[in-house]
């Protein structure tokens, strides 16, 4: 059962990762970098080379653009945790009738272009314009929100820190409420009723045994929200600024600005690491956690 998803890695994961990392291991004499991916050709001369990850650990640039997506990423995954977990818990604890409704308004935002989404956000935090953006003015938030430094100035919401996160958490919330609702419609009530039994107030019940049993909805939920988030380019090029440069806008400039196809897919392939890396020292912790 398992060859099928395991093939279909290896062809479009696998190969393409390490086609990407011959190319930021080369560096190339009297070719070009199709006849690296091609693995050679007449004329050409490979030579093993780590200057390019050199750089990256050199170059406070590159080793920022990390952090802001590492740091973007996580505060987008708590927020959407916050607001998933409670609106995930209301759908799977709501009547029958009502949880198809519910999981239509969840999705129907997919069924509008990505693209325009996000840049309709460009018009809602307007502060002369935009509903949003006027809100927020009337209730004095961008005072708040300018004393945070999570915008330039009173006012301005475009292109900070505030905009990119709303619009990363408007566009992945869904993907941390559908593994919570799947995870928590499928309770078993009676944990929550021997808990009473036992004692246990609501709010006790909740967190030692509702949340427990639902952390398998938890980490895929944040999984598939923070994994992306990482890489993400649309939403931080139409709603960010430049101090919220984040690895995907540095990998398209070295792509298709630069042209420097060793150093980008050097960039991309520490990006993947830092990704799989740590995914894959917390599975092999719960691996030997089970087993105990």
């Amino acid at each position: 059962m398992i060859g099928v998803p395991a093939l279909w890695l290896a062809i479009f994961f696998l190969l393409p990762f390490f086609i990407v990392l011959r190319i930021s291991i080369a560096q190339v004499e009297g070719g070009s970098i199709g006849d690296v991916v091609s693995y050679g050709s007449q004329g050409l001369s490979f030579h093993f080379d780590l200057q390019n990850y050199a750089n990256i650990l050199q170059d406070d640039l590159y080793l920022a653009t990390y952090g802001h997506s590492l740091l973007y990423a996580g505060i987008t995954t708590l927020i959407c945790l916050g607001i998933g977990y409670p609106f995930a818990y209301f759908m799977a604890r709501a009547s029958s009738r009502w949880q198809p409704l519910l999981l239509m308004g969840l999705m129907l935002p997919f069924w509008t272009s990505f693209l325009l989404r996000v840049y309709a956000w460009k018009g809602l935090l307007d502060a002369q314009t935009g509903w949003v953006g006027r809100m927020l003015m009337h209730v004095h938030a961008d005072q708040l929100l300018f004393w945070l430094g999570l915008v330039p100035a009173p006012g301005q919401f475009m292109y900070s820190p505030f905009s990119l996160v709303l619009g990363m958490v408007y566009t992945y919330l869904p993907f941390m409420v559908l593994p919570l609702y799947g995870t928590l419609s499928k309770l078993d009530l009676r944990w929550l009723e021997a808990a009473q039994d036992l004692g246990a107030t609501p709010w006790q019940a909740f967190w030692r045994v509702t949340v427990p049993l639902s952390r398998s909805g938890i980490v895929a939920g944040a999984m598939l929200v923070f994994i992306p988030c990482i890489g993400e380019y649309v939403i931080p090029e139409l709603l960010g600024g430049p101090e919220t440069l984040m690895i995907g806008r540095v990998l398209w400039d070295e792509f298709f600005a630069n042209n420097d196809w060793p150093m980008a897919s050097t960039v991309a392939v520490v990006m993947v690491l830092l990704i799989i890396v740590p995914l894959a020292l917390f599975s092999n912790n719960q691996t030997k956690a089970a087993r105990r």
